[in-house]
């Protein structure tokens, strides 16, 4: 009995009508990089591109209205260093980050453990709660300033019970956390849709064992649940946070980054310095800083995901 060896890819493509192996991978490389041009033409064209032109156009004093368009060098960066209203704007941004981030995830988790119980009528529930992010941002917006305003309904509701409400939205201790109650009220479905996929991959095998060793629920959602679903915690906090530092919409319909200067976040003051007072220089460094702020929460967030992840595998 002669024994045979099985015929190696190489060869079978060899002895194939269709040419070498060599020509054969060439030819799938080829196919691979025809199926990924419309991604990375579009990425170039629409992220790189305009990403490069930011940097160019932060290089340069560009009056739109004057026709001027300038190569200062560092001058905008120097400029960005000693503006007297960057810190208070860094501030207002960094308080509605921290506000938005904590009650966003906080109650997106909470609304998550409620809908994974077994319970009646939770894909109604669950539907209620995820219904606003689909709405337009626009016109969830508007409807909330007109319930936010000293006459709207939320005090309307505050009355009836014998409470005068304030101005919500010209209150300078109420007209940020108004802000930020709208933009979660408008997300915190997605997060939660995000996390009752995780928590219904948990077994449940886990829970009854930890229970039967006398574990109560605190400690089964501190010991199994959090590990388990921290990859989505990882995830819903990039995308909140990214998502914190982008808002613009909110701000200039309910507040116009008011009153005084309160609720002026880096977005919308850049938006102020670019196409309010046209100093579209100016405006791109605060785009290149505002990169830099994003870029360097991601990296941070992903490198500590060794620490406070948990991977099964």
């Amino acid at each position: 009995m002669v024994a045979t060896r099985p015929r190696t890819r190489e060869a079978a493509a060899e002895a194939a009508p269709g040419g070498s192996f060599w020509t054969i991978r060439r030819r799938d490389n080829l196919v691979g990089y025809l199926m990924a041009a419309p991604q990375l033409v579009g990425t170039a064209l629409f992220v790189l591109v305009p990403l490069g032109l930011v940097f160019w156009y932060s290089l340069h004093e560009w009056n739109v209205l004057a026709g001027t368009f300038e190569f200062t060098g560092g001058e905008n960066y120097r400029k960005l260093a000693a503006d007297p209203s960057l810190r208070s704007v860094l501030g207002a941004t960094a308080l509605f980050s921290a506000g938005l981030v904590a009650l966003n995830l906080t109650l997106a988790l909470a609304l998550a453990v409620l809908l994974n119980q077994r319970l009646r009528g939770t894909v109604l529930f669950r539907t209620l709660f995820f219904s606003p992010v689909v709405v337009s941002l626009v016109a969830w917006t508007i409807v909330w300033q007109f319930l936010l305003q000293s006459n709207g309904g939320v005090n309307g509701l505050l009355d009836s019970v014998g409470v005068t409400g304030p101005n919500w939205l010209r209150g300078g201790s109420t007209a940020m956390a108004s802000v930020v109650v709208v933009q979660v009220l408008k997300n915190v479905g997605l997060n939660m849709v995000l996390f009752l996929a995780a928590l219904q991959g948990v077994p449940r095998q886990l829970y009854e064992a930890a229970a039967l060793d006398g574990a109560g629920a605190w400690t089964r959602f501190r010991r199994i649940t959090l590990p388990l679903i921290s990859p989505t915690v990882l995830l819903t906090s990039i995308i909140t946070i990214v998502g914190s530092l982008q808002v613009f919409a909110q701000i200039a319909v309910l507040t116009q980054g008011g009153p005084g200067t309160s609720t002026t976040v880096l977005v919308y003051y850049l938006y102020q310095q670019a196409f309010q007072f046209h100093h579209f220089g100016y405006g791109a460094t605060l785009s290149v800083l505002l990169f830099a702020i994003v870029a360097a929460l991601t990296l941070l967030q992903w490198r500590m995901r060794r620490k406070w992840v948990f991977h099964e595998s």
